[in-house]
């Protein structure tokens, strides 16, 4: 597997898509911290950490997903940085973007406050 961001992405995604109520990816500290900015922002309902994966509890609303969509921006061929000025605003503010800076792993209003640009991860609304 050449990008296990976009892994994650995918695979809720398609758990969404065939209405599962949990999904479950392989465990790193990007993957918790990405996990752990969806349940923060109220895009999924629980995130469990285990020794060896996450498992993540998904969102739903009288049979529609919490997520939309998801959008992988950063790939491993094309990185994408941004400064904390030309951090986008997704989907005219609905949804949120998350950066990968000094600061640890942000959303893009969290790094528009601090001031820190970095690589631009992903996108969901």
């Amino acid at each position: 597997m050449t990008d296990p961001i976009a892994d994650m992405l995918t695979r809720i995604r398609n758990a969404h898509m065939a209405l599962h109520k949990e999904v479950r990816v392989p465990r790193s500290k990007m993957k918790e911290s990405i996990a752990a900015i969806l349940k923060q922002e109220g895009y999924v309902d629980a995130v469990n950490v285990e020794e060896k994966d996450i498992a993540i509890t998904l969102r739903y609303h009288k049979g529609t997903a919490g997520i939309a969509g998801l959008k992988r921006i950063s790939t491993p061929g094309r990185r994408r940085y941004v400064s904390h000025s030309a951090i986008p605003k997704v989907q005219n503010g609905l949804g949120i973007c998350i950066l990968s800076t000094s600061s640890g792993v942000l959303d893009g209003e969290a790094a528009r406050a601090q001031k820190v640009g970095g690589e631009l991860l992903c996108e969901i609304w």
